[in-house]
């Protein structure tokens, strides 16, 4: 029954998950997390992270870990898992496979009409949103801890995260880079 559960839930995932696999995380988080309870706020931030480590897209690495998560914490074996993984995966890529195979001759047709034009339009905020949804989602006390529980491990979180975020976005510096510098900050700092 959980296959059958996390198959509608990822494909609906990718139905909906416009603008990329970050701005799906808010969506992913929602379902697996909040919905469905199938793992902790904590372990799904370690499954972003971990996506985001790994090569290939992050919604796609993301669906794919939690795939695994879910069905492992549901009380199934490691081979059992590994379909989870599976039926995560392929639901939430099916989506944009058959929408793709549905209008790839007519989006180049049309693209240029007045129509799609404004359909795109309409279509970047909302991908700007999840995007903005989807950081403010991971700012959890599970990620930063609280001023009053642990100052020394909020404050150095709050550090790297502005440190990131002007190395990224500033300073042009590679985001694999940052993200092993920060790494290795929590190491040390954090641990």
């Amino acid at each position: 029954m959980i296959f059958l559960i996390l198959f509608v839930t990822f494909f609906q995932i990718g139905l909906f998950g416009f603008g990329g696999g970050y701005g799906m995380l808010s969506l992913i988080q929602g379902e697996v997390v909040h919905h469905h309870h199938w793992m902790t706020t904590a372990q799904f931030t370690d499954i972003v992270a971990i996506s985001q480590m790994t090569p290939g897209p992050i919604g796609i690495n993301s669906a794919t870990y939690c795939g695994y998560t879910a069905v492992h914490n549901a009380g199934y074996g490691n081979m059992m898992s590994i379909l989870g993984s599976a039926t995560a995966t392929f639901a939430l890529v099916l989506p944009s496979f058959i929408i793709m195979i549905l209008i790839s001759r007519m989006f180049f047709k049309y693209m240029n009409t007045p129509a799609v034009q404004a359909v795109f339009r309409g279509l970047r905020p909302a991908v700007v949103g999840l995007l903005g949804a989807a950081t403010l989602l991971l700012m959890t006390p599970e990620n930063f801890s609280l001023p009053a529980v642990n100052p020394w491990r909020f404050w150095i979180s709050c550090g790297l995260f502005v440190a990131t975020f002007i190395g990224t976005y500033y300073v042009k510096i590679n985001p694999i880079r940052m993200i092993c510098y920060s790494a290795l900050a929590g190491l040390v700092l954090l641990y």
